[in-house]
């Protein structure tokens, strides 16, 4: 009973001391953190290098486009303020943009996210069931095409796909008797997008791919026979419940680079066409929207607009692949 009443004297001896402390000016919180940044300084000095290219390459310009897509600006003339006229003309004025930009791009990354993922999880999945000679091989072999993209869409894919009897296809169905003269595949608005599909997911397998793999191939061994002895009985129950669990960071990073990916494969109908915009608008999407306004018309604020757009719809599907995939407190 003495202990408890010495401590109860105690806390009521505290109170008034606690209620009279008053929360701290933007002065002395300043002062603070000016002390705690100087008692610091050798670790701020090791992040300098990359806070300023940071601050220089990646903040600026987010703020300077931002700040642009308020205004009216082609690059001769100093920008003049034209408020949310730029996102309300994007959103109702834009016929290109609601009719042809948005349903390719979207048409664009439901196949090519989605499938390019499902892939470079299942290609990683069996190379790293093969021994590690053949396993270094496979993996170079669907990595380089990622590597080699843009050469490659404007020679072997150009090639393949030329509207004449040279091209591969044209001479394969010609001498097959399917058709009976050549299609134009890549100037038409029937077949442009789908080529273009095609040519993403083959080149889609980058660095995600090759992060799902390591992933794959770091997962504990003792896991998958501990599995066996709880009940696990295929194969497809270790992938689900071992696998796929035990290598979220890697999955989460694989899902954000398949969105880069997807995003900013907006060049490929361009490049394989010729032509910006793309025949008939086929194969137009967003970042080639964005070049159409940016570097043809030199409409910046507008392009900056789109940009903008472009950034925000990337920022959202990050953030639910991030509380897709990131670990939760409970686990």
């Amino acid at each position: 009973m003495t202990d408890n009443a010495t401590a109860l004297s105690k806390k009521t001896n505290e109170t008034p001391a606690k209620l009279g402390k008053t929360k701290p000016g933007i002065s002395e919180r300043m002062n603070f953190l000016m002390k705690e940044m100087w008692r610091y300084r050798l670790s701020y000095l090791f992040i300098l290098p990359f806070m300023a290219m940071f601050i220089i390459f990646i903040l600026i310009p987010v703020i300077s486009g931002i700040l642009l897509s308020f205004t009216y600006f082609n690059a001769f003339d100093f920008p003049s303020w034209r408020g949310w006229l730029n996102y309300q003309n994007l959103f109702s004025q834009d016929i290109i943009f609601l009719q042809y930009v948005l349903p390719n791009s979207f048409k664009f990354a439901v196949f090519v996210g989605p499938v390019g993922y499902i892939l470079a999880f299942l290609l990683a999945w069996l190379i790293a069931q093969l021994p590690n000679t053949m396993r270094t091989w496979y993996a170079l072999a669907m990595y380089a095409p990622s590597l080699s993209a843009g050469i490659a869409m404007t020679v072997v894919w150009t090639v393949m796909f030329t509207g004449d009897r040279s091209g591969y296809i044209n001479s394969f169905l010609l001498k097959w008797g399917l058709i009976e003269k050549p299609v134009l595949f890549l100037l038409d608005k029937d077949y442009l997008l789908n080529i273009m599909i095609v040519v993403s997911i083959w080149s889609s397998m980058g660095i995600g791919f090759l992060a799902i793999l390591a992933g794959i191939l770091n997962v504990d061994r003792q896991l998958y026979e501990a599995g066996r002895i709880d009940g696990i009985s295929s194969r497809l129950q270790e992938v689900w419940y071992i696998t796929v669990p035990m290598m979220k960071p890697q999955m989460m990073f694989a899902a954000i680079m398949a969105i880069v990916h997807t995003i900013k494969s907006g060049g490929i109908g361009v490049q394989l066409s010729g032509t910006n915009p793309t025949p008939n608008y086929a194969g137009q999407l967003l970042i080639d929207h964005i070049n159409d306004y940016g570097f043809i018309r030199f409409e910046l604020g507008y392009a900056s607009a789109i940009s903008i757009v472009v950034l925000l719809m990337c920022y959202v599907l990050s953030r639910f692949f991030g509380y897709l995939f990131a670990p939760k407190e409970d686990e």
